[in-house]
């Protein structure tokens, strides 16, 4: 399968193994769900919330320990932003590249990156408008984007 906008043939990789009993980790499934929780009334989101529970705490996975996502705890103690996380990255990066923009009139490559990152704003709130991430009268205005994010 090809890449979104360019005619590469994707990422070839390696898979996570099948799931297995994690015997190094320390915490209990409750002590796990409470540093999540702590973790994001302190502001992160659940990548960060992940990346840290990894580094600082040597969990590696979450999921083999509670049987589910971080997004799921967040969403069962009601923690979860209105706006979905990858969503909020994709108009960050859009007011990042209208800000340049307006500095920067005549580059052209940047132009095409913001057609490109607004598309994809469009396609992944279409989406969630679909799963019911997101309510559906919700609509993404590119102007009042700096207004959305904060």
């Amino acid at each position: 399968m090809a890449k979104m906008h360019s005619r590469g043939r994707g990422k070839s990789g390696s898979k996570k193994p099948a799931p297995r009993k994690l015997t190094w980790v320390r915490y209990k499934p409750k002590e796990v769900e409470l540093l999540i929780v702590k973790l994001s009334k302190s502001g992160k989101m659940p990548s960060e919330i992940g990346i840290i529970l990894r580094d600082s705490y040597g969990i590696p996975d979450v999921r083999p320990i509670l049987n589910k996502r971080i997004t799921k705890v967040l969403e069962d103690n009601k923690l979860v932003g209105e706006i979905p996380e990858d969503l909020t990255a994709l108009i960050k990066r859009q007011i990042k590249i209208m800000k340049h923009r307006e500095f920067h009139k005549k580059d052209q490559t940047s132009k095409r990156g913001l057609i490109l990152t607004e598309s994809k704003i469009h396609r992944l709130v279409k989406y969630y408008k679909k799963t019911g991430r997101l309510p559906k009268e919700w609509k993404y205005d590119s102007s009042k984007a700096r207004l959305v994010i904060g």
